[in-house]
């Protein structure tokens, strides 16, 4: 994240490279059954990509990517091997980002799901101050219920943040300027989806 100068205003601003990407694959209602564009993006090594990939990236006449993504209703009118570049979008747009949240590893109750733990540290306690508690009921019914909040992996989940704001696009550089965080670690690859 960076900070940019709006109206005199400082504003928190992620930076996300979005393009160019290129249209790999065109799916209609009547050849695949609903409409869809797949989008490329990144430049990978030839000897990295496997043999059935070459020959998707050389229908579209482009060199391998690492990334592809398929966008179903894309109501964009391309065609295979055309460039999707950041002037899609515009200042002010709201778009939603999708991409894959920050793995935290093996977590307890208190960090992963906001319990305040035990209490006070008097009254007899010992070394209980982060503890989850009573998990169970009595004999009935017997277990512990499906779904209770417990200590375990956190984050490495698919997540879509909305309603977040293009604040400015440099379509020269193709880059876009998106007020607030977005999921996922530095150089992490996202999803940004339109609103409009």
């Amino acid at each position: 994240m960076t900070s940019i100068f709006d109206n005199g205003k400082q504003v928190a601003v992620t930076v996300i490279q979005a393009g160019p990407c290129v249209v790999t694959q065109v799916k209609t209602k009547e050849t695949d059954g609903y409409n869809a564009l797949q989008l490329a993006f990144d430049e990978k090594k030839e000897k990295s990509t496997t043999a059935a990939l070459k020959g998707h990236f050389k229908k579209a006449n482009t060199a391998p990517k690492r990334k592809v993504v398929e966008i179903r209703d894309f109501d964009l009118q391309a065609g295979l091997g055309d460039t999707v570049d950041a002037d899609l979008f515009d200042d002010g747009e709201k778009v939603s980002i999708v991409g894959t949240s920050k793995g935290k590893g093996f977590q307890g109750v208190v960090k992963r799901h906001g319990f305040s733990g035990v209490g006070m540290g008097s009254h007899g306690q010992h070394d209980r101050m982060r503890a989850p508690g009573s998990v169970g009921a009595s004999s009935d019914p017997s277990r512990v219920v499906k779904g209770m909040r417990m200590a375990g992996r956190m984050g490495g989940e698919r997540v879509k943040v909305q309603n977040l704001v293009v604040v400015k696009v440099l379509a020269e550089k193709n880059v876009l300027l998106i007020k607030g965080a977005v999921p996922g670690h530095v150089g992490s690859y996202v999803i940004v989806e339109s609103k409009n």
